[in-house]
């Protein structure tokens, strides 16, 4: 039997390259502005180049859509000065390299989610961290624990937010790869299942939080990327946050729509 042809999609899994602060447990980024880590971003796209994508896709709410493209249009026209989140750095790079009119956002985070409204939300349901804390579950949060094979030092602001500092130069490449390695994404998960494991008796706090809004997050990104998909010709790039690889891949394999690559066999060609 002739194989079906399929569209083609590489996630790309990414650090957060601009600090934003917004999880647990945050590595600490040096200033990616600087000459040696431009040069190390140049690099980094010229090696993603050869995938030849289609159309990119970014963890991004599709709300910013517009924003997001106005921004990408400036930029075509040089009158847009690359920031430095990993979405300037490498998607803008990277689309204007290969032609592209736009980007697509795909990530789905509002508060105002019909579904799931969180400004309505009795949030002692999913709050795992209070549970976990009055009910002698620490041990099922993600700690630092989970990070100790990093070299790296770590400090905790007033407001609760852990930072991981590197103590060694890891070059932009390298930091690519170790986001992207398959070990590293089953362990990602595999906090997530401990986290679900969060409640006693009638009480699921733990599953509530990895259902309902962490599951639902990922899938509803799977379904975007459908949206955008238009031939089996296309090649989609999707760069997004290394933790959420594991279910959208997860997704994406079992939907059997898709061919997926590695992005490690670019990340390693040189």
């Amino acid at each position: 039997m002739k194989q079906q042809k399929k569209p083609t999609i590489m996630i790309l899994g990414t650090t957060l390259l601009d600090n934003p602060g917004m999880d647990a447990f945050n590595f600490r980024m040096d200033d990616v502005l600087a000459p040696k880590r431009q040069r190390e971003i140049e690099q980094l796209v010229s090696l993603l180049k050869p995938f030849h994508p289609t159309k990119i896709a970014i963890q991004v709410d599709e709300t910013y859509d517009s924003e997001i493209n106005e921004n990408y249009q400036a930029y075509l026209n040089d009158t847009y000065k690359l920031q430095r989140s990993e979405v300037d750095q490498i998607g803008y790079r990277l689309a204007k390299q290969m032609g592209h009119q736009k980007l697509y956002c795909v990530d789905y985070t509002r508060r105002d989610d019909p579904i799931i409204p969180l400004d309505e939300l009795d949030m002692n349901l999913v709050d795992v961290d209070k549970f976990a804390m009055e009910h002698n579950q620490e041990h099922l949060l993600p700690s630092l624990a989970d990070f100790a094979d990093l070299d790296a030092e770590t400090y905790e602001e007033e407001d609760g937010r852990v930072w991981i500092e590197p103590k060694k130069y890891e070059p932009i490449i390298n930091m690519f790869i170790r986001c992207n390695e398959p070990e590293g994404r089953s362990a990602d998960h595999r906090v997530y299942m401990q986290i679900a494991k969060i409640g006693s008796e009638d009480e699921y706090p733990g599953a509530n939080w990895v259902g309902h809004l962490w599951y639902a997050r990922n899938l509803k990104i799977y379904v975007n990327l459908t949206r955008i998909t238009e031939s089996t010709e296309d090649r989609i790039l999707l760069l997004v946050g290394a933790g959420l690889v594991y279910l959208i891949q997860q997704f994406l394999e079992e939907s059997g729509d898709y061919i997926l690559e590695s992005p490690l066999k670019y990340l390693k060609s040189i």
